[in-house]
């Protein structure tokens, strides 16, 4: 039980510490930080991240969520870039450097030939009167007052305070440059990421003759032939001119019944819900599913730019498309 007590404690210490690094960092988001971003958003090149051990892995992370929110980055070894890799460099990127102490020998070796170079370097770093804060045109101040570990000797919090500083920069980017999710969607086109942001309303949508549809003035009877022939559990009515008049879904029909309408005389404009909620056939079926799920509806009418419905879909489409 003890030993139990023991691991939790140092658990708890542990994240009690970090917590409060990422906290510090609150102070740290000042001019420098917004220097920061001015440089990589006015830069014609790439963002190139350099970092040795601890600092590589959480360099190499900031650059692929870079890379990921429209801003073109990539990792280079710092160790590598001495022994030819400085080739993938040019006079148009920035350089990010990551070193807790800002002294990191591999980094402070390159300091000469990036200056030589003219190009531009930003530090991050724990210490902002090091070589490597000194040499940079802005350093981000990560610095932590200890490291969760308890010989304050692993590298932890500080580890942690330089990947928020690093999520806090792109996410900082992605917003001044208006990225979107249909932009974010072509950085992840796999698996089920992909499939919520690069899937169109169109690609997964009901059209032409699988589209249920009757005009205004059908009897209910007859409308709900159309639902039953076409199996989506609803169905389109249109005006005359090809407009879309409104929706009879279901629900609907639950509703009706409870009316007490008679089915064989009553007509589709008693009962339909006017117009109802619509997709567009190029929005992506992510935002056609936030809607249904606003709206807490089953389906929607897919319409084009006059308003005239060209298609439709329901909750078992996009589940079946992978979209939820």
């Amino acid at each position: 039980m003890s030993q139990s007590s023991d691991l939790i404690q140092s658990a708890q210490r542990t994240i009690r510490l970090e917590l409060e690094a990422v906290e510090g960092l609150l102070a740290h988001i000042d001019a420098d930080f917004v220097r920061a971003c001015e440089m990589i958003l006015a830069s014609k090149g790439r963002v190139v991240v350099v970092g040795m051990g601890k600092s590589g892995h959480i360099g190499n992370k900031i650059a692929a969520t870079l890379a990921s929110t429209g801003t073109t980055a990539f990792f280079v070894h710092p160790a590598e870039a001495s022994h030819g890799d400085m080739g993938m460099i040019t006079r148009d990127d920035i350089i990010l450097a990551l070193s807790n102490s800002g002294t990191t020998n591999e980094i402070v070796t390159l300091l000469p030939l990036i200056k030589r170079l003219g190009i531009q370097l930003i530090s991050v770093t724990g210490n902002p009167d090091s070589t490597l804060a000194k040499a940079a045109e802005v350093n981000l101040n990560v610095h932590v007052a200890e490291e969760a570990c308890p010989l304050n000797l692993a590298p932890t919090s500080s580890t942690t305070a330089a990947l928020v500083m690093g999520d806090a920069l792109a996410v900082a980017l992605l917003e001044a440059r208006g990225f979107t999710a249909e932009d974010f969607a072509f950085s992840h086109p796999g698996g089920a990421l992909g499939r919520r942001l690069l899937l169109k309303v169109e690609n997964v949508m009901h059209a032409g003759d699988e589209l249920p549809q009757v005009p205004r003035g059908t009897l209910l009877k007859d409308a709900l032939m159309e639902m039953t022939l076409k199996r989506l559990g609803m169905t389109v009515i249109l005006e005359s001119d090809g407009r879309l008049a409104g929706v009879f879904t279901d629900g609907d029909l639950r509703r009706t019944l409870d009316r007490n309408l008679d089915i064989q005389t009553a007509t589709i404009d008693e009962v339909m819900t006017p117009h109802g909620k619509t997709a567009r056939p190029d929005m992506l079926a992510a935002e056609a599913l936030k809607i249904m799920e606003d709206h807490k509806i089953l389906a929607l009418v897919v319409v084009d730019g006059d308003d005239r419905p060209v298609g439709a879909l329901n909750m078992h489409d996009l589940l079946r498309a992978g979209v939820m």
